[in-house]
């Protein structure tokens, strides 16, 4: 088995003046190393649009999870959804990405736009096979998977960006590619690659979009351990145990908690050197301890990373507030969001005493639940997530 594995992220725009958007990204995974992922594009926009793609990319990711082969998962989809009365076309076009043990990529495509491989940061023409299937024609694609290979797929919505105003014909595909592939370079997460090919869309909509639009990234990269102290345990002779566990585990390492990089300070003999950097006034400046990566305050810090984690999950738009900022709670969003790939998180039960102040919004169990709240956002990022107690 080889040490890959898929960074997956979508944005959406709905179409102007509608509360849903038409169309759906469904994630569906297989094992820890296999994962089926379909975008779909219902008829038109709103409420039945919606539905439609919906329940596409639902029956679709069910049955090609449970190993079902393309032809029967579209013969149900045929069976299944209704064909516009008026039109008389299809209820809802769809793009699958199958990614088998992290090795190859099988690509399905019916109607909608062609999905863009990027390998190293250039567009890759890869092989199709077309199918007819229901007399539906089927492009089927298998792609033995590369590191920093990515994977473009879009809903209509973006090539259709800018007709009439800033393209007669909308954004051609070959501009689409050229804009992917100088972004590429930069190294962005896929939820931040497809945050900025949908923004540009919306953009050439004159942010008044004519058509939902979807772009999921898909990009495969190396396995990334990451490691995070938060708080002291709650029996002090554990704490050389925890110490050493911590420390004795593969990749960065971050501690959160003022008595808690302190016990590390006294496990490394180090010293803990403070610094007074406040670069941002509701975030405490950080610390720096020689062999930990990033050394923060605890509670307040983790608070707005999973204010951060939250919007990132959403619309991302206070991207632009950590990716750039060197503060505590930015710093963690950078190593967490974007770097790592499998986080394994060190919780002290201990009860501070400087929180059982009645005035104080801080508590034990406040605590616990922002671990809790935060390796869910992680989880949903596509991390693997291990939690260790002490």
């Amino acid at each position: 088995m080889n040490d890959l594995c898929a960074d997956i992220g979508w944005k959406s725009i709905n179409h102007i003046g509608e509360q849903l958007c038409g169309d759906h990204v469904e994630i569906v995974e297989q094992n820890e190393d296999s994962t089926v992922i379909v975008l779909a594009d219902g008829l038109g926009s709103g409420v039945k649009a919606s539905i439609l793609s919906t329940l596409t990319s639902k029956i679709i990711s069910t049955m090609m999870a449970a190993g079902l082969p393309i032809e029967e998962c579209v013969s149900t989809i045929a069976a299944t959804l209704p064909v516009c009365s008026v039109r008389g076309v299809a209820y809802s076009t769809f793009t699958i990405m199958h990614l088998i043990n992290n090795e190859t990529a099988e690509i399905i495509q019916y109607d909608n736009p062609q999905v863009i491989v990027l390998r190293d940061n250039v567009n890759y023409d890869y092989p199709k096979t077309e199918m007819n299937i229901d007399g539906k024609k089927i492009y089927k694609s298998v792609i033995r998977l590369h590191e920093n290979d990515i994977f473009i797929a879009m809903s209509d919505g973006c090539p259709h960006a800018g007709i009439g105003m800033a393209y007669n014909f909308g954004w051609k595909r070959e501009d689409i590619i050229d804009f992917m592939e100088t972004m590429s370079v930069a190294g962005l997460t896929a939820k931040n690659l497809s945050t900025l090919l949908v923004d540009e869309c919306d953009k050439l909509y004159g942010y008044k979009p004519g058509d939902d639009a979807t772009a999921c990234i898909v990009k495969i990269r190396k396995r990334e351990p990451m490691n995070i102290l938060f708080g002291p345990p709650s029996n002090r002779d554990d704490c050389d145990r925890m110490m050493s566990l911590f420390f004795s585990k593969q990749g960065k390492h971050i501690i959160c908690g003022g008595t808690t990089s302190s016990i590390a300070a006294k496990y490394l003999r180090k010293p803990l050197q403070a610094t007074l950097n406040f670069e941002k006034s509701d975030v405490p400046p950080i610390a720096k301890l020689e062999g930990v990566d990033l050394v923060t305050e605890g509670v307040i810090t983790m608070n707005k990373v999973i204010e951060y984690a939250k919007d990132y999950l959403g619309k991302n738009e206070l991207y632009e507030q950590w990716n750039y900022k060197r503060d505590g709670a930015s710093l963690i969003c950078q190593l967490l969001f974007e770097e790592a790939t499998d986080i394994n998180f060190y919780v002290g039960r201990a009860i501070n005493p400087a929180h059982q102040n009645p005035d104080l919004p801080i508590n034990f169990s406040i605590k616990m639940n922002l671990v809790e709240e935060l390796s869910k956002s992680l989880k949903e990022m596509g991390k693997r997530i291990k939690v260790s107690y002490f």
